[in-house]
């Protein structure tokens, strides 16, 4: 799968930035985009360092001393995360006015856990994140839902052999790819902390609760979340505030990003499984909520979440391009009006409400208010 929107996003990077980092979790295709990237330029002209590759590392010992002698268009430095201390070395190196060099580098964990990158490149890299499979690009609901969109996971050949592949990705992104990012947590403490979260999709989030449960300080479970966001994991729904004379909910959601890793947490591996599960709504609500994020192409800064203490709630609002968008994720075929979406429009005096369904239909409920199939984000 070509994934042609983000080779396009690469070009648009390049025409401003010397440097583009591609960010996103390990396995979901990073590499991947970049050869096909690499392909544009002449044979021979590009070279690749994978710092997880041991002669790549010793390549990059003494790295100003290597790189600045040499002169292909295109380098690609893969798993930046394991030697931040190149991030220096690439500012020098792109300021030289002589420099024609383009430096495409990947990773996997986020700008926040690679600092680095943030305050010695500012102005001179641009940032894409790559995300596992979306429907877009899959046109498959029940697959992509059960399976998620990590390219191994979706793409094998049994719903076994996914749920397989994602169970051993759990096991090495806590034994290994945590431990990579330089923070020394027992693999079975940080287990016991991801499946905490499993009770918490979709649910305002409470430090103290986990840390009652796994006995360590809420300090100790804030940063946990941190890792765990800043290595594409975990979503934070930030909630929104509007000047009402209302009690407000002042405390974040979570989501899982991917719902293959949720579902395998849970032990869900198969369509029928998930079909029969009491949290079958909530598990709907987190798979379409980062659907539509993605489609909206809004970033963190620009989706919250709104909820009162009296009960009144939103499932997803997007404040993009000066519009305020309403998003309620429902898994029912046979959706109404209700009292909690008539308070959202008027209170938060929203653009539009839509009412995300699994559905094959569009039709609108009221004024500014429409019942949207999943399948059909583009008509947002």
């Amino acid at each position: 799968m070509e994934r042609k929107i983000y080779l396009e996003k690469i070009i648009s990077q390049f025409r401003v930035h010397s440097v583009c980092a591609i960010l996103g979790p390990r396995q979901v295709g990073k590499t991947t985009l970049a050869k096909i990237y690499a392909e544009k330029f002449p044979k021979d002209s590009v070279l690749f360092f994978d710092l997880e590759n041991p002669f790549d590392l010793a390549k990059l010992e003494n790295p100003m001393l290597v790189l600045s002698k040499l002169s292909y268009p295109l380098i690609v430095i893969d798993e930046i995360q394991r030697k931040p201390d190149l991030f220096p070395i690439l500012r020098v190196l792109v300021d030289n006015p002589s420099n024609k060099t383009k430096f495409l580098v990947l990773g996997s964990a986020s700008r926040d856990l690679i600092r680095q990158s943030s305050e010695t490149l500012a102005g001179r890299i641009g940032y894409i994140e790559l995300a596992p499979f979306s429907l877009a690009e899959t046109n498959n609901i029940e697959k992509l839902w059960i399976r998620g969109g990590f390219p191994r996971s979706y793409l094998a050949e049994k719903d076994e052999e996914s749920f397989l592949w994602r169970q051993a990705y759990i096991l090495t992104f806590l034994e290994r790819d945590i431990p990579n990012l330089g923070f020394q947590i027992p693999p079975e403490q940080m287990r016991r902390f991801w499946l905490m979260l499993v009770h918490f999709h979709g649910q305002i989030f409470c430090a103290s609760e986990i840390g009652r449960s796994l006995g360590i300080s809420d300090h100790a479970v804030r940063k946990y979340l941190d890792i765990f966001v800043g290595t594409f994991m975990i979503r934070i729904l930030s909630p929104w505030f509007e000047n009402l004379g209302k009690r407000q909910v002042k405390s974040p959601k979570i989501y899982f990003r991917d719902s293959g890793i949720l579902h395998a947490l849970m032990g869900i591996a198969k369509e029928s499984e998930l079909h029969l599960h009491p949290k079958l709504g909530s598990l709907w609500e987190g798979f379409a909520l980062e659907e539509v994020i993605r489609h909206s192409q809004a970033t963190s800064e620009e989706c919250y979440f709104w909820a009162t203490q009296s009960g009144v709630e939103l499932d997803l609002l997007i404040l993009k391009n000066g519009k305020k968008l309403g998003f309620e994720c429902r898994y029912s075929e046979k959706i109404k009006i209700t009292p909690s979406m008539r308070i959202a429009m008027d209170d938060l005096h929203l653009d539009h409400l839509y009412i995300i369904y699994p559905g094959k239909d569009p039709f609108p409920l009221a004024e500014n208010m429409t019942a949207l199939p999943l399948e059909s984000l583009e008509k947002i």
